[in-house]
C-alpha cells in the first residue's frame, strides 16, 4: 500500500490485535468440538487429523464470509484479502490450526475412549 492509501484507510494496531484475538478464540472454541466429532465417529490416526484440518479450514472460511467478506466486497477489495483486518493472510488462514491442536487431541481421545469402551 502507498502512503496515501494508509492515510485514507489507516491500519490501527489495537483493532488488528483485537481481530486476531477474536479469530484465535473462535478457533480455540471450535477445536474441541472437532475433537468430539472425531471421537464419536471413532476415527483413528491420519483420518482424525485430516478431519481436524478440513473442519478448521471450513470454519475459517465461514468466519471469513461472515466477518470480513461483506465489508471487503463493499470496499471494492479483492476476494480473500485479509491484510486490512489482520497482520497477514497466511497467519489468518493457518495461524489458529496449530493453536487448537492440543484441545482437539484431548477431546478426541476422551470421546474416542468413551464411545469405544
Amino acid at each position: 500500500m502507498s502512503e496515501r492509501q494508509y492515510q485514507i484507510n489507516p491500519l490501527v494496531q489495537e483493532s488488528m490485535i483485537h481481530n486476531g484475538r477474536i479469530l484465535s478464540n473462535f478457533q480455540s472454541i471450535t477445536a474441541p468440538l472437532f475433537g468430539v466429532t472425531a471421537g464419536v465417529l471413532g476415527l483413528e490416526s491420519y483420518t482424525g487429523f485430516l478431519l481436524y484440518f478440513v473442519l478448521s479450514i471450513i470454519a475459517t472460511v465461514m468466519f471469513y464470509t461472515i466477518q470480513i467478506a461483506p465489508s471487503s466486497l463493499a470496499a471494492g477489495k479483492a476476494a480473500f484479502d485479509t491484510s486490512r483486518y489482520y497482520y497477514g493472510s497466511v497467519s489468518f488462514w493457518t495461524g489458529g490450526i496449530f493453536n487448537g491442536l492440543s484441545g482437539f487431541i484431548l477431546t478426541w481421545t476422551l470421546f474416542y475412549g468413551l464411545v469405544q469402551a
